[in-house]
């Protein structure tokens, strides 16, 4: 059996899947959790409205499948409490510890271990660390002036207050993106009044999203193994779908670019009969550039009575409301951002440092760099989940996730097959690889000089995103090539 401990940073469905698939290879290790339940970004982001962009047959753990589903695509709640089930499916909970983040993980270089150190002060002597904290979970509060003026109740989708009542409010929802398009349909069903603040249109298109009502479900379990082989037909045909057509918008090929402006215009057009309206919400850049939207509800939204869609950009922020640059004062009750994630700078909570006291800040100065996205130069023994440039358009992350699990865990066994005690990437191998992956991500619509979004650098380095299908990812990541690490006995 393995002797090695490895700590897991981050309780989100990342660092739960690593935890199940040590335990199965017979490792010993700790849970780290800075929240007080797993889930991790589905524990922390409780917005209305706040759900899933993957249908939940895909979405969910391939090893780890549940018919506790009420719709085609699974709420936060549900997803939730999907973390819930998982970590008590199998037995996670003796080595979880919540509300105890780690708040340092340093390298030794003589004793070959990592000590990680707790928020509460307890430390953990690791053989290795795995990093679970995502890529989405610093909420990002833009630099407007009078930022922190305004009088009334004020917050961060990210960071939903749920003490405050909209009922009757005069609502400002500052940004109009990914979860942005889910809570205005809700928010606007209680307030008086919302003022959609839209710096730049989004493509958005069909959800399709349906109740699963129970009378399907218990017609399923009358055939439960019948059910469970077409649940993994249709997961099939998902996964197949969005790696073979929907990557094409990224990839941008002829046919994905005419296609889906095709299918998002021809929701626009179905949806909101204003002309003038749908001239604000047709985006000037090309499809793929930015994230796709997928949402059903949010042009009828638009159109109601109590919504407005305000394209004037914003000059500040004052204890009434918000003034734009035309002079105008919106007055507001409540203001609420949805404006994101910090994302480039990488700014993890964590202090890890490696060999010769590098800091993880300090080697991605100047953009994240992982070989694989899994493993970094002068950091051994340390993987990352959800790392640089394994970030997704098209499927689903958990792909990636397990993918990258599998791979650290054939890391681990290698090492003791070996001999070794620790291994880091070759700085070659790390550069080859990033070169590499830059070429072809160049081929992307991402790579278009019009094309400014989340995904990459101020210098235009795309540093988020896998650059092919996840196809090619699960190939690259198959073996673990001992001639691209510096091994240490």
């Amino acid at each position: 059996m393995p002797d090695k401990h490895v700590v897991v940073i981050g309780a989100g469905l990342g660092g739960l899947t690593a935890a199940i698939k040590l335990q199965e290879a017979g490792y010993g290790f700790t849970l780290l959790e800075q929240g007080d339940r797993v889930g991790g970004t589905w524990a922390a982001n409780t917005y209305p409205g706040c759900a899933c962009d993957v249908q939940v047959a895909l979405y969910q753990l391939s090893f780890a499948q549940s018919m506790h589903w009420t719709r085609l695509y699974p709420q936060q709640a549900e997803i939730q409490a999907y973390a819930e089930e998982v970590t008590d499916r199998f037995q996670l909970r003796p080595h979880l510890h919540l509300n105890e983040g780690a708040k340092s993980a340093v390298w030794n270089s003589d004793t070959k271990k990592w000590t990680v150190t707790t928020v509460k002060g307890r430390t953990i002597e690791a053989d290795a660390v795995i990093g679970a904290l995502g890529q989405l979970n610093r909420p990002f509060w833009p630099d407007i002036p009078g930022l922190d003026t305004f009088a009334g109740a004020k917050m961060h989708s990210a960071g939903w207050d749920h003490s405050v009542d909209f009922k009757g409010k005069r609502v400002g929802v500052i940004g109009s993106a990914a979860s942005a398009v889910q809570l205005i349909p809700q928010v606007a069903m209680e307030a008086a009044n919302v003022g959609v603040f839209q710096r730049s249109a989004n493509w958005v298109v069909p959800r399709n999203d349906r109740e699963i009502p129970p009378e399907e479900l218990a017609l399923m379990f009358t055939v439960p193994e019948k059910a469970m082989e077409f649940a993994e037909i249709n997961r099939k045909i998902i996964y197949e779908n969005a790696d073979y057509f929907f990557w094409q918008a990224f990839q941008w090929t002829p046919e994905g670019r005419a296609f889906f402006t095709r299918q998002a215009t021809d929701h626009l057009n179905a949806q909101v009969p204003d002309e003038a309206l749908r001239k604000k919400l047709t985006p000037d850049y090309p499809v793929g550039c930015r994230r796709i939207l997928i949402a059903d509800d949010f042009y009828p939204a638009l159109m109601r009575d109590n919504v407005d869609l305000i394209t004037d950009g914003i000059a500040e922020i004052v204890p009434e409301g918000i003034r734009t640059k035309d002079g105008t004062l919106h007055e507001y009750d409540i203001l609420v951002f949805a404006t994101g994630f910090e994302t480039t700078g990488w700014h993890w909570s964590v202090d890890v440092v490696g060999q010769d006291g590098i800091t993880i800040e300090e080697a991605w100065e100047d953009g994240p760099e992982a070989y694989l996205g899994i493993t970094v130069a002068d950091f051994p023994n340390f993987f990352v989940l959800y790392g640089p440039n394994t970030n997704l358009g098209h499927n689903s992350i958990t792909f990636m996730l397990e993918r990258q699990v599998e791979y650290t865990i054939k890391a681990l066994a290698k090492m003791d097959e070996s001999g070794a005690t620790a291994m880091a990437p070759k700085r070659a191998a790390q550069d080859r690889f990033n070169k590499d992956i830059q070429a072809r991500l160049g081929t992307t619509v991402w790579a278009d000089p019009a094309c400014n979004s989340w995904y990459k650098t101020d210098d235009g380095r795309i540093t988020q995103n896998w650059a092919d299908h996840t196809r090619a990812y699960a190939d690259a990541v198959a073996e673990v090539d001992l001639k691209d690490y510096e091994l240490v006995k």
